[in-house]
């Protein structure tokens, strides 16, 4: 493969196709220095346990009716701009890529730096790896930004009908999409030689006659326009931005929802500041363990933190773990019993596809340009989208599809008391029928008799989508609000039914957390917030 090995290749074409939901976590004891770490306690009126989508809505709208919030962030800020160099770059990952006490098997090949808090922890599961962010704005820091809403049908065959569709689609949706900047990318910059692999993808799925569309992305592409114009050192138009974008104009959480809520006032966001676990105290109200971290990830301070409200943003598996281990441990009694149910991959798959025909180029532009939405059946809607490769100092002849769908396939969590701790189980053909009747075909339908695809899910079974675990209906009502727990709510993945209608999750959980606020700022502000 013109002297590039297929693991380099493999590698590349995970980062690439990087898009994630979460932030927080549970955190493994630091025995060592727990003696010398001072304590501090605090009383707060509203907690909210992460910064990504489900976080950052959660924090602006609360504010915006005056009620002070307390935002908890395990991992770090990330300012960007011209030329910088704040993230890691997808073709010379470092320490920053990895969450200190991550699996050293990221993407399926060893990945050992100093420990950092860096943007993604993997979380190991049986037969399923999820990989989740850390980092104010969560999964919108690493994810390519594909911002894609369910049409009608495939919504309310997945979503309790009660939603309301067209309200959200009305109202929701449409204030996630402004808020996010969200645009496609302009044909001038399409038609560029960085972008040909994005016009390859378009011109041969056509040629199979499935259905070609412009992705709204949450992006400037002003920015990429300069790059081509030699303004600033390339991120988008080399595919160097998997991992983050160095140069800005992407439209994430902490720039948009989480900028909006500190500049309220009323918004206190702390970086650095991992969860360890939550508990209802005898008065009713909510107490929060809390690590502060340096760098390294070695302990501060350990801080105890009173609330009368406590939302749970934390990304699915976080949020999970959690409120699974309080229950376990009897800090949070009488929580629903569907708790750690219910979750599901969102049929994620990633594909390298070679086709020495096809000549995609090298670089290629990204993040995301074109995708086939293939909707007519809602049981087995299913995606694809194509995303750039990291550059390479040689043609690769490969890109990158990225497929998700909708699969009645689900996991649990069980709580293993000798790790204190939820692991995830994940039958091992829980998609299967998915992937191997739809996605998988349309992709390969797409590669032509010509290219080559290799499922990089079977050299690692991993979701940068991971849902359900509290969702909606079983665990929470459709607000959030957790069942027979006042003053607790799930607002991120977790509280979605194990599928986000073969869409990747971000702007539905965003919708979902904007029609959550409305109702909770109408009926539970001073009486219950």
């Amino acid at each position: 493969m013109s002297g590039i090995s297929r693991r380099s290749l493999l590698t590349g074409a995970v980062a690439a196709g990087a898009v994630l939901a979460g932030a927080g976590s549970i955190a493994a004891p630091i025995a060592a220095r727990v003696n010398a770490v001072p304590l501090t306690r605090e009383e707060h009126r509203v907690v909210v346990v992460g910064s990504g989508f489900g976080g950052g809505v959660s924090a602006l709208r609360l504010a915006q009716a005056g009620v002070p919030v307390t935002v908890l962030e395990r991992g770090l800020r990330w300012p960007t701009g011209p030329n910088s160099e704040t993230f890691p770059r997808a073709s010379n990952l470092d320490k920053r890529v990895l969450w200190y006490r991550s699996s050293p098997n990221l993407f399926g090949t060893p990945l050992i730096f100093e420990p950092y808090t860096g943007l993604v922890e993997a979380v190991p599961g049986e037969n399923m790896t999820a990989l989740c962010a850390a980092g104010l704005g969560g999964g919108s820091l690493v994810y390519q930004g594909m911002s894609l809403q369910p049409d009608e049908a495939v919504f309310n065959t997945w979503f309790p009908q009660e939603l309301d569709w067209a309200r959200m689609d009305r109202v929701h949706y449409r204030r996630v999409e402004k808020m996010l900047g969200l645009a496609e990318a302009p044909d001038e910059l399409i038609g560029t030689e960085t972008y040909r692999a994005a016009r390859v993808f378009a011109d041969r799925a056509r040629r199979a006659g499935l259905p070609v569309s412009k992705i709204p992305m949450p992006i400037d592409w002003d920015f990429a326009m300069a790059e081509l114009r030699g303004e600033m050192k390339a991120s988008y138009t080399n595919g160097d931005g998997a991992m983050g974008v160095n140069n800005g104009g992407k439209h994430t959480v902490d720039v948009t929802y989480i900028a909006a809520a500190e500049a309220t006032g009323l918004v206190d966001v702390r970086t650095l500041h991992e969860v360890t676990e939550v508990e209802r105290a005898g008065d009713g109200r909510w107490v929060v363990h809390v690590q502060r971290l340096d760098t390294t990830g070695a302990v501060l301070e350990h801080k105890v933190l009173t609330t009368t409200t406590l939302i749970m943003a934390a990304g699915t598996m976080n949020t999970t773990r959690l409120l699974m281990r309080a229950g376990a441990k009897g800090l949070i009694p009488d929580l629903p019993d569907e708790l750690g149910a219910n979750w599901g991959s969102n049929a994620d798959r990633i594909y390298l596809w070679t086709d020495p025909s096809a000549e995609f180029g090298a670089p290629q532009g990204g993040p995301v340009v074109f995708g086939s939405k293939n909707w007519d059946d809602p049981r087995n809607a299913h995606t694809l989208i194509q995303a750039s490769i990291p550059p390479l100092s040689l043609n690769p002849q490969s890109t990158v599809m990225v497929g998700y769908g909708a699969s009645a396939g689900r996991g649990h969590f069980v709580y293993d008391s000798a790790k204190d701790d939820a692991v995830l189980r994940w039958p091992y053909e829980g998609d299967s029928a998915l992937q191997t009747g739809f996605i998988g075909p349309a992709a390969q339908q797409i590669a032509g008799p010509d290219g080559f695809l290799l499922d990089t899910n079977t050299v690692f079974p991993s979701t940068w989508h991971p849902l359900g675990g509290a969702s909606m209906g079983t665990v929470c009502d459709l607000d959030g609000r957790v069942l027979g727990q006042r003053g607790l709510y799930v607002l991120d993945g977790a509280l979605m039914p194990g599928s986000t209608a073969a869409c990747n999750p971000s702007m539905t959980i965003a919708a979902v957390a904007e029609r959550a606020l409305d109702n909770l700022v109408a009926q539970d502000v001073g009486r219950v917030i």
